[in-house]
C-alpha cells in the first residue's frame, strides 16, 4: 500500500516521469504496427529468419537432462555461482593453455548476463582501482555503457572510433585520444563485433592498440567477464572483494542457464555440438550481409555499401541518418534505431527485398548526409 503524506497527497507525487528508453520504445511500436509487412531490426538478440526467437537444439537437449536429472537441486548457489561454470567459461575465453589459468591468475564470477558482470566490474575498479577513476569508452558505444560506469561513480569520456566517412574505424583517431589519455585511465574495449556498429580493429592494429596502453599504463577493461590478475595471491584477494560488492546487490546468481552452459562446456561431444551450432548462425549472419549488399547492388541503390559486408557480428551501422530512418519506419514499418544500426539477424531471403525497397526509397528521397 502507498503511503500518503500529511496533506493526504502520495509521498511519490514529486516525482517526474522518465521518457521511455528509446529502444524499448521502439519495441513496443513495432509490437503495436497491424502491418504485415513490418520487420523488427532493432532487437539486439539472435533471431530465426522468420523473425522468431531462437534456441540452440543442444541447448534444448541438456536442458531435459538436467530436468530429468534428480541429483539436481534449485537451492541457492554460492556468491560466486557454478564452479564448472566459472571455470569452464574462462577456460572458453583464454583458451585451456592460457598460462593465466595455469597459475591461477584468473578469477571469475558468475553474475547477471553482460549487464550485470559489467556493472560489477564498474563497482569493483570504483573500489579499488586507485590510479584513475575516468573510463574511456569508444564514440558510439552500447548506450547502456555509459549508464552502468557511472552510477558506480566513474566519470565518463569517449575516444574517437567510428569513422562516418568511412562507414569504418578511425583508427588514427582512436590511437591519438589514447595517447592524449592519462597515465592509469580505464579503457572500456569490446573484445569482438562491437556493438553498435559492427566494426572492429584488425589484428595488426590490435597489436598497437596493446603497445599503445602498455606504454601509457592504461588499464583495458573489456567487455567479456574475465580479467586477468598477476599472481594466484591477487586473483584470490580480488574475489573475496568481488564477493563483497555482489552480496549487498543480487547475493545469489541464477542457476538454470548457467548449469545447461557448463553441461555443454564440460563435454566433448555437448561442445562440438554447440560449435557447430553456432557457426550456423555466424555463417547465416555473413549470408545476410552478402544478399543485402548484392540487392542494394543489384537495385542500383546511391552510395557504397560495401561496409556492410566488412562489418561483422550481429550489428551494422547502414550510413542512414534519423531522417532516413523515420521515413522507412512511417513508409515501410521497418523499426531500427534513429543511428541506422541493424541487427542482420533480424533479417531473412523473404524480408531483404522489402528492406531493400525502403533503403532505396530513403535514400533516393532523403540525401544520405
Amino acid at each position: 500500500m502507498e503511503m500518503e503524506s500529511r496533506d493526504g497527497g502520495s509521498v511519490f507525487a514529486h516525482i517526474p516521469k522518465v521518457p521511455e528508453v528509446p529502444l524499448y520504445a521502439l519495441q513496443v511500436a513495432y509490437g503495436k504496427d497491424p502491418s504485415p509487412l513490418k520487420l523488427n531490426l532493432g532487437f539486439g538478440v539472435y533471431r530465426t529468419e522468420d523473425g522468431k526467437p531462437f534456441i540452440l537444439n543442444v541447448v534444448r537437449r541438456v536442458e531435459r537432462l538436467l530436468v530429468n536429472d534428480m541429483s539436481n537441486f534449485k537451492e541457492y548457489l554460492p556468491i560466486t555461482g557454478i564452479a564448472e561454470f566459472n571455470r569452464w567459461s574462462a577456460r572458453l575465453i583464454l583458451g585451456a593453455d592460457s598460462p593465466a589459468i595455469k597459475e591461477n591468475r584468473v578469477n571469475t564470477v558468475q553474475c547477471l548476463s553482460g549487464t550485470g558482470s559489467l556493472r560489477i566490474g564498474a563497482e569493483f575498479l570504483a573500489k579499488h582501482y586507485p590510479q584513475h577513476h575516468t573510463v574511456y569508452m569508444s564514440q558510439p558505444t552500447y548506450g547502456n555503457h555509459p549508464n552502468l560506469f557511472s552510477v558506480a561513480g566513474l566519470a565518463i569520456k569517449t575516444y574517437r572510433y567510428y569513422d562516418p566517412g568511412t562507414c569504418g574505424l578511425d583508427f588514427q583517431g582512436m590511437l591519438e585520444d589514447l595517447q592524449s589519455a592519462p597515465s592509469g585511465a580505464i579503457v572500456l574495449l569490446q573484445a569482438c563485433a562491437h556493438n553498435p556498429t559492427g566494426v572492429d580493429p584488425t589484428i595488426p592494429q590490435w597489436e598497437q592498440i596493446r603497445q599503445l596502453m602498455r606504454s601509457k599504463g592504461l588499464l583495458p577493461f573489456f567487455d567479456s567477464a574475465y580479467q586477468v590478475c598477476k599472481t594466484a595471491e591477487v586473483a584470490s584477494h580480488v574475489e573475496s572483494q568481488l564477493k563483497l560488492v555482489i552480496r549487498p546487490m543480487y547475493s545469489n546468481p541464477p542457476i538454470h542457464g548457467a548449469a545447461i552452459a557448463a553441461a555443454i562446456l564440460k563435454d566433448r561431444d555437448l561442445y562440438n555440438e554447440w560449435s557447430i551450432e553456432v557457426k550456423a548462425m555466424n555463417d547465416r549472419l555473413i549470408s545476410m550481409r552478402q544478399r543485402l549488399f548484392d540487392a542494394l547492388c543489384d537495385k542500383g541503390t546511391p552510395g557504397d555499401w560495401s561496409h556492410i559486408t566488412k562489418h561483422v557480428g550481429m550489428f551494422t551501422f547502414s550510413g542512414l541518418n534519423p531522417a532516413q530512418v523515420a521515413f522507412m519506419t512511417k513508409e515501410y514499418h521497418i523499426y531500427m534505431p534513429s543511428d541506422g544500426r541493424i541487427n542482420m539477424a533480424g533479417l531473412g531471403p523473404k524480408t531483404v527485398p522489402h528492406l531493400v525497397d525502403a533503403i532505396h526509397a530513403a535514400v533516393t528521397t532523403l540525401c544520405l548526409n
